[in-house]
């Protein structure tokens, strides 16, 4: 069932959490609100619920009107980041107490709950209370007692961020197959571009309590419409700078500047900014294939089989991203490649005006 919010604002005195916002989410797939903390992705998700009523807008749900419907009236499933157990139950009573409102069989009960705490990887602590169990633990068994319902709207807010690496990563690939045969429309809050990618779907970008930008993921990642939306949908953190065009140049710094080509002939001579994202900005191989420039080495990190280099261009931070181990060292010259081909432009206001 299609989850519509129209003209949707949210307001607690004299701030407003949530300007204007018209979205329409539907079921077959993860509808990501993706932003950094404070950016109104919690606050959503409790108008969604009934949690909290909007301060003007509707809000529909399968074609009925919702606006001012208590959760408890509504098959909604949610699971936020602070998890919320009973303490006096069992993990697997835990699990089953909204089956066991619903007053379902027995024998259905076993195999739900079963079955979700396999996925889950709590069939050997189905007997612990939560007291007993790691965060992690009690983390999964609130994320079970939500998905063992067969709720119409799932809502959930960054409910992996407590769980370690590796379950983390296997739940990410588990979930949209879970969800893939169920009818229920799933709403997913998270900060991380990359979970947003991995997920699939669509993304709904937020900046200071506003949507910049919805549409399937890649759609999103790949042709962000403005500065904000790039920003959200960018990590390690988009490089940006001030630049000038000038005829057939674009100048960053006397020293860094390069062709202005394709589309970028027709752009009216003026500031910009350009952004750059750190997987395009590599160690210099030698090949001249984009612009390479000479800077100062702040931060080496090794994580995995990636390595992030931030340096400082020109009075600017930048960050690269690139596969491999590379030994770079803090305060030592270094050498980058910008692929220059890869770059964003955005006007004064933010807009997005070329690629």
């Amino acid at each position: 069932m299609t989850l519509a919010l129209k003209n949707v604002v949210r307001r607690v005195g004299a701030e407003t959490h949530i300007h204007e916002t018209s979205l329409e989410l539907r079921p077959g797939g993860f509808n990501i609100l993706l932003g950094t903390t404070l950016s109104g992705k919690s606050t959503l998700l409790q108008l969604m619920a009934g949690l909290v009523p909007p301060t003007s807008g509707r809000i529909w749900f399968g074609g009925r009107d919702v606006t001012g419907v208590p959760v408890q009236k509504r098959k909604v499933a949610m699971v936020f980041q602070q998890f919320i157990n009973y303490p006096n139950f069992s993990v697997y009573e835990n699990i089953a107490s909204p089956l066991r409102v619903a007053r379902l069989p027995e024998a259905e009960v076993r195999t739900r709950v079963g079955r979700i705490a396999e996925l889950m990887q709590l069939t050997p602590f189905l007997q612990r209370r939560p007291a007993e169990l790691s965060g992690g633990q009690q983390q999964r068994t609130a994320l079970a007692r939500a998905l063992v319902k067969d709720a119409d709207l799932v809502l959930l807010d960054e409910p992996l961020a407590n769980l370690d690496y590796k379950l983390r990563e296997a739940l990410r690939e588990e979930l949209p197959k879970l969800f893939a045969d169920r009818s229920c429309t799933v709403v997913y809050a998270s900060s991380e571009p990359g979970e947003a990618l991995l997920l699939g779907g669509h993304t709904a970008t937020l900046h200071e309590g506003r949507v910049t930008q919805f549409g399937p993921n890649t759609s999103v990642y790949r042709e962000p419409r403005d500065l904000a939306t790039a920003r959200v949908f960018s990590d390690p953190p988009i490089n940006t700078a001030q630049v000038v065009k000038e005829g057939g140049r674009i100048r960053l710094s006397e020293q860094v500047n390069w062709a202005a080509e394709g589309s970028l002939r027709d752009l009216a001579d003026g500031p910009y900014t350009v952004g750059l994202r750190p997987h395009y900005v590599q160690p210099a191989s030698g090949r001249a294939a984009g612009v390479e420039v000479d800077c100062n080495v702040l931060i080496a990190e090794i994580s995995g089989s990636e390595s992030v280099v931030h340096f400082d261009l020109g009075g600017l931070t930048w960050v690269s991203l690139s596969h491999g181990v590379h030994a770079f060292k803090v305060g030592v010259s270094a050498r980058f490649e910008l692929d220059v081909g890869r770059c964003m432009y955005f006007a004064p206001d933010g807009a997005r005006v070329a690629a």
